[in-house]
């Protein structure tokens, strides 16, 4: 086939999928619903019959969109809001992750008639929650910071352990050591955060002293840098998963140059990624082979839901102050996506025998549990009495820098319940060294007086030296949570 009508097809593919991104959005769904069933439509059961039965295939691509989709995470989370649950999501994404693998495992052990090794590769790869599933669905919902922080980062934080796991299955056929797996996972898991860590800080140290000729280089380098973390982990045996995300976050948070571009890049990338992978794994998938295991399929996924997910979430976040409501409504919203599917061909690329069950199996528990949860989320969250704080939201501070002047320019939009509004220029005490040079206010532009009061939806630019760039973007904010007496409230801006 012809170049152009490749690209006809492809981008046609594309625009469906956006489309179909529009409608889920609408009903509530995540949006791999839509591109799963794209790719069941125009496979080998569908009128275009294309025929993909490449495991291997799918398995490298499946795991590059994962780099993508946790790189678009990280960078798009803002760690104020993860920091305080960084503790139990760390725990979670541990010792909760083995609890579910292993209540799973005896009860496909139990209830279906598969082998030691099939019944906890059904447990660990069904035990991670999805990175683009749970962030496309929870930051929708107005939902305590401190919860929307827990699940956001455990579904970062619990592909590397069970990526270890599955692929130690996967590669035995014999019961491995258990003891030998412990330490592997420790290893792997520490490496790779500090990996991920000295990347990410290296990387933005470097990018706030160099001026890049052009401000599309920014969101390139960041990116590139997170997918980089990925490959040095892999080099030093350690989690490349970990370590992409935890670079990203670091990156994402450290007030670069351009970070809104920067989000909006790696957000436009994770979208394709999904698509891509989504579309992929629905091709792979046999329309044939699928509904006998709908059975199978609801039996573990309805023990996943009512018994594995609730009983690891409530013995994992056991000292961290959690309420029912909220280790309920996290229990529930443990929503699954490509990562269990993309997991599932990694038995299928070892020929593990009963892979392809795995694989049917897995796929219908992610088709029809998120189905069930992703739109049940906001009733569940009312149910549990759950609400969005009444803190403003964070103000968004977009900084170019200007080379040779040494010197930055801030452009900062005041979002509609920031208590910037009603707040005088001067009671801004920005530091010497910055300045309050432009306001723009329902598309015209002045340069403010002193007294001019800000308003909701202004957008200012504030230029400022290089030395007092961050304390002046940290007094912006903490105005913005405490208003004009933040310094009396002990507001530290960070």
């Amino acid at each position: 086939m012809h170049l152009d009508i490749w690209l006809l097809l492809g981008s046609t593919l594309i625009l469906s999928a956006i489309v179909a991104v529009r409608l889920s959005h609408h009903l509530g769904l995540p949006s791999l619903l839509a591109y799963m069933g794209i790719g069941l439509f125009i496979g080998e059961g569908g009128p275009f019959q294309i025929n993909f039965d490449n495991a291997e295939l799918a398995e490298t691509l499946g795991l590059a969109a994962l780099v993508l989709i946790l790189a678009e995470g990280g960078i798009t989370t803002s760690w104020r809001n993860v920091r305080p649950a960084v503790p139990a999501a760390v725990s979670v994404s541990t010792l909760g992750t083995l609890i579910s693998i292993v209540v799973t495992a005896l009860a496909a052990l139990w209830l279906l008639d598969v082998n030691w090794q099939l019944a906890f590769l059904v447990g660990a790869v069904l035990a991670p929650t999805d990175a683009a599933a749970v962030f496309s669905v929870l930051r929708r919902l107005p939902l305590p910071p401190r919860l929307t922080g827990l699940l956001e980062a455990e579904s970062g934080f619990n592909d590397a352990p069970v990526v270890i796991i599955v692929v130690t299955l996967s590669t035995h056929s014999t019961a491995p050591d258990l003891l030998e797996l412990a330490g592997i996972m420790v290893y792997e898991l520490a490496a790779g955060g500090v990996i991920g860590i000295a990347i990410g800080w290296l990387g933005a140290q470097a990018l706030r002293r160099v001026a890049l000729p052009a401000s599309g280089l920014y969101p390139i380098a960041v990116l590139s840098l997170s997918v980089g973390s990925y490959g040095a982990a892999a080099l030093a045996h350690a989690s490349g998963f970990l370590a992409v995300y935890v670079s990203a976050l670091v990156l994402g948070n450290a007030r670069l140059p351009h970070r809104p571009a920067t989000r909006g890049f790696a957000e436009g990338v994770a979208w394709l990624a999904q698509i891509g992978v989504f579309v992929m794994l629905g091709l792979l998938a046999s329309p044939s082979d699928l509904p006998g295991q709908i059975i199978p399929a609801l039996i573990i996924g309805f023990v996943l839901l009512l018994v594995a997910r609730p009983l690891s979430v409530l013995l994992s976040t056991i000292g961290f102050g959690m309420s029912l409501g909220e280790k309920t409504f996290a229990s529930w919203a443990g929503l699954r996506g490509a990562v269990p599917i993309v997991l599932a061909t990694i038995p299928m690329v070892q020929n593990v025998q009963g892979s392809e069950t795995l694989f049917a199996i897995v796929f219908n528990i992610v088709v029809l549990f998120t189905a069930l949860q992703g739109p049940t989320l906001p009733l569940v969250a009312r149910w549990c009495g759950l609400r969005g704080g009444d803190e403003p939201r964070e103000l968004d501070v977009e900084a170019a820098p200007l080379g040779e002047l040494h010197a930055e320019l801030l452009e900062i939009r005041i979002p509609p319940d920031s208590r910037l509004n009603g707040v005088e220029i001067f009671e801004l005490r920005l530091p010497p060294g910055a300045s309050v040079t432009l306001v723009v206010r329902d598309g015209n532009s002045f340069v403010p007086e002193p007294t001019t009061p800000l308003r909701a939806g202004d957008t200012l630019l504030v230029v400022t030296t290089d030395k007092v760039r961050e304390a002046a973007e940290r007094r912006m904010r903490a105005v913005s949570r405490r208003g004009k007496l933040a310094g009396w409230f002990g507001e530290s801006g960070a």
